[in-house]
């Protein structure tokens, strides 16, 4: 279990195991309120003729990709975000029964994978339902176990989901084929434009430039961006997992920021560690310029590309300060 520090937020006190929770689950969910039998019954939202008479019924573990799904899916989609607060970690969440009943009765859930989420792994197992479609991200991307799991950091691995999503509502809503198709052509070419034109201006006026960051959720943003992570990968991979850095790992990292090696250091603000605080400090006492990114959306309400595109206007005009240009 990974415990938080957050500089900006109050931590999410200790929760129990997953297993436990999911065992809880079962019982106090599906015992209560029949949930075997909802899922079972849940071919009610299909006409006699086999169209849908309702919308998709959508379960997102996090609210991140839920943005991105309720976007594509537009009204023949009703989308549920089980962690929408930028308080709740989604590695150490602990479901509640509410979020078993959802995924019970859902048409699609949309999990990441990667051992970022395993609770709903857990609750989709727990509660097995043959019409039910699940997408996980990892396994959609190709990223093995013990790989990144911040796959929404990584613009192709965006483009990916989008796709994946919009066949999968297709399959399950034959009818509205066409609809799902306007969506993704809207969504790719309006939606996430400026967070696309973001992204090519900081490549092509800061592409190489050395930057350090305080853990792996920016490992895959970096290479995207053409900008050059040199902060050792072990140290990234540790905090990122919430385990000890190998100290030679942070002696270099500590030397990049002192000898102003690095020309920004972008920090996860919820999971500011002490350690990644005192390298917060060490930055801004040598003049180099920090920026902080967040795991879930930030404000909670805010669409996936605003969010985002937030984040990188932030980061480009730390460039900016730091390189004059």
């Amino acid at each position: 279990m990974r415990t938080r520090f957050r500089s900006v937020r109050p931590a999410v006190a200790p929760v129990a195991p997953v297993a436990l929770a999911a065992a809880r689950l079962v019982a106090a969910g599906l015992a209560a309120a029949g949930l075997v039998g909802a899922a079972a019954c849940s071919t009610a939202a299909s006409g006699s003729g086999g169209e849908r008479t309702g919308p998709i019924q959508v379960v997102a573990a996090e609210n991140f990709w839920g943005s991105i799904a309720q976007q594509l899916g537009g009204t023949r989609v009703a989308v549920t975000s089980i962690i929408d607060s930028p308080d709740a970690d989604p590695h150490d969440y602990e479901p509640t029964p509410a979020a078993g009943r959802a995924i019970a009765v859902a048409d699609l859930v949309l999990v990441n994978g990667v051992g970022y989420d395993t609770w709903a792994s857990k609750l989709v197992q727990a509660n097995p339902a043959p019409h039910r479609t699940v997408l996980t991200v990892g396994e959609l991307v190709g990223v093995p176990a013990g790989g990144n799991p911040h796959r929404w950091y990584n613009p192709d691995d965006v483009r990916r989901v989008i796709a994946g999503l919009t066949a999968d509502y297709q399959r399950i809503d034959p009818a509205g084929a066409a609809y799902y198709d306007q969506q993704r052509a809207a969504f790719e070419g309006t939606g996430l434009a400026g967070y696309r034109q973001v992204i090519e201006q900081i490549k092509a006026r800061y592409a190489g430039t050395p930057v350090g960051a305080s853990e792996s959720i920016f490992a895959m943003t970096a290479p995207a961006l053409g900008l050059h992570l040199v902060t050792p990968p072990g140290l990234l991979t540790a905090v990122s997992q919430g385990t000890e850095p190998a100290a030679a790992d942070k002696a270099t990292a500590d030397a990049q920021i002192t000898s102003r090696a690095i020309t920004v250091y972008v920090y996860n603000s919820q999971n500011a560690t002490p350690d990644v605080q005192s390298q917060v400090a060490q930055a801004r006492a040598v003049g180099i310029p920090v920026t902080a990114i967040t795991e879930t959306l930030t404000p909670a309400t805010a669409p996936f590309q605003d969010w985002q595109t937030a984040q990188l206007v932030a980061l480009r005009d730390a460039l900016a300060r730091a390189t004059g240009r």
